[in-house]
């Protein structure tokens, strides 16, 4: 089922949460989106254990009308529909349900929340990488301070195992919507010239489909200045002196396990990053061992 013009923001009142609403509303200005607010009060918490019946109602209610004060503001201030919800369970997995309820093309999100315990507990944050994890949902982090408007820059990472179309695609919708720049680029981890020549040739049919589909276009491959950066150093680095203004990184999800995989690397991407990353999970039953030109 194509996903709707919905985009899901989880919110805890946190500086940070603030942060990815004001990023998600320049989005859905882009593609014509209405955007979701969504507060969940997690099980098991001291709300439920401090409070009465009554009580636990009269903080529910409480909440709710600060939920719709923020959409009323952002409304007002950004000239976009916001709809709220409140929702109680574990918050990653209510996240990713209400995600995948609503249909939405986007759940954009902060990577640090509120400072405390109880209602204002830091579960954004911690739960970032589990959303990513076990949403079939593009997900964009946002641990950075506030961001410039628009996307002139878009960082996409290939290498020769995991990369695949989708992320290109997806790379190309984001550019077309926004006129941005793609910046193609892979690290050099070895001098082996096999490996060297496929990058390159990679590279190279990477950037020919994108510049077909009418986006303007970067390739380079880049590597380690001393040597002893990781894969993700050495993104964040060149993401920062590109300008880059979100970095599109693909997460693998392994059919065979309960839980979902994401690597190292991205990790380190999203829990780092002071630009907006977007995890995009490769569809099922799809070739996501290299990308090829179509």
């Amino acid at each position: 089922m194509k996903p709707a013009n919905k985009i899901l923001v989880p919110i805890d009142f946190s500086d940070q949460s603030s942060i990815a609403l004001e990023q998600a509303a320049h989005l859905a200005k882009v593609f014509d989106a209405e955007i979701t607010i969504l507060k969940i009060i997690e099980e098991g918490s001291a709300f439920f254990k401090l409070f009465s019946d009554k009580q636990v109602d009269e903080v529910k209610a409480k909440l709710e009308g600060q939920l719709t004060e923020l959409a009323e503001a952002t409304e007002k201030a950004e000239g976009v529909k916001v709809n709220t919800m409140m929702a109680t369970g574990k918050v990653y997995d209510k996240i990713v349900e209400v995600g995948e309820m609503l249909n939405v093309a986007f759940i954009v999100m902060g990577t640090s929340g509120g400072e405390g315990g109880g209602i204002r507990k830091k579960f954004i944050g911690s739960n970032a990488l589990r959303v990513v994890r076990e949403s079939s949902i593009p997900v964009i982090t946002i641990k950075g301070k506030h961001h410039r408007r628009g996307c002139q820059n878009i960082i996409l990472p290939l290498d020769l195992t995991k990369e695949t179309k989708e992320k290109v695609n997806k790379a190309i919708e984001f550019a077309k919507r926004f006129g941005s720049t793609i910046r193609v680029v892979s690290v050099l981890l070895t001098n082996d010239e096999f490996i060297v020549n496929r990058l390159t040739r990679q590279l190279d049919q990477a950037r020919k489909f994108i510049e077909k589909e009418g986006v303007e276009c970067t390739a380079e491959i880049i590597k380690s200045s001393s040597g002893k950066e990781s894969l993700s150093d050495v993104i964040l680095d060149y993401a920062g002196k590109a300008k880059g203004d979100i970095i599109m990184i693909m997460t693998q999800q392994e059919e065979d396990f309960i839980e979902y995989f994401i690597g190292s690397s991205a990790q380190e991407i999203i829990n780092h990053s002071e630009i907006p990353v977007m995890s995009i999970i490769p569809s099922r039953k799809k070739d996501t061992s290299v990308f090829t030109p179509y």
